[in-house]
């Protein structure tokens, strides 16, 4: 592990942090950013210490996301994220290797039966979501939803494609918050931050987990 990549995680954790001081953020909304950034760190390396961070931060970014009129975001970290954050730890837990996951990849035909499922999933969440008066965005916060889903099992179970879904999934999560940002919501400007650094972080997972792919297929 070369130098500038023991260096990196400190960075992402150092940006958070000043952010937090410099806009003079609570102390809650620091600690939703540095224990998020930790998770997704860990899982860009395959630590499996990435699910017991991530606890944490799904019930303190599901009340974020309660006060901002995001009910998707909401229960999508209360009724999945917490469990499969459980289920997640005992699929990795037999499948490490030098305290790193072993990682695979899905098969053409596979993507393309994901891609198709995630278009039909967001499109009717987000029809459902818009019925809530009170809910903002919904076609955005249904696509983040059906995204992180989507991403969530294919972590669980190993495969690297997890990272090209983060990829599009903090995009519109930026964009998403952005937008509440704007409309004046006080936590708006952590979270764009917070969601900026995850995007930042998926390139990065997503070349880890290329070459975790390769290590492990010569293993094979």
């Amino acid at each position: 592990m070369g130098k500038l990549e023991k260096l990196y995680p400190y960075l992402l954790l150092f940006i958070a942090v000043l952010a937090a001081v410099a806009g003079n953020e609570p102390f809650f909304l620091l600690t939703v950013t540095f224990s998020g950034l930790l998770c997704v760190i860990l899982a860009a390396r395959g630590n499996i210490w990435t699910y017991p961070v991530g606890i944490y931060n799904t019930v303190a970014y599901a009340y974020i996301s309660y006060i901002n009129g995001l009910y998707g975001e909401m229960g999508l970290n209360l009724l999945f994220f917490l469990p499969t954050s459980v289920a997640g730890w005992f699929l990795w837990r037999d499948k490490m290797k030098d305290h790193v996951v072993l990682m695979r990849r899905l098969s053409g035909k596979n993507r393309m039966w994901l891609l198709v499922a995630c278009v039909a999933c967001t499109g009717l969440l987000g029809l459902a979501l818009s019925f809530i008066a009170t809910q903002k965005t919904p076609y955005i916060d249904a696509l983040t939803n059906v995204l992180s889903v989507a991403a969530t099992f294919l972590m669980m179970y190993r495969f690297q494609e997890q990272w090209f879904l983060y990829i599009s999934l903090n995009i519109f999560t930026v964009t998403m918050w952005s937008i509440r940002w704007f409309h004046g919501s006080p936590e708006g400007r952590m979270m764009v931050l917070m969601w900026s650094l995850y995007l930042i972080n998926s390139f990065y997972g997503a070349i880890q987990w290329h070459q975790g792919v390769k290590r492990n297929r010569e293993l094979l």
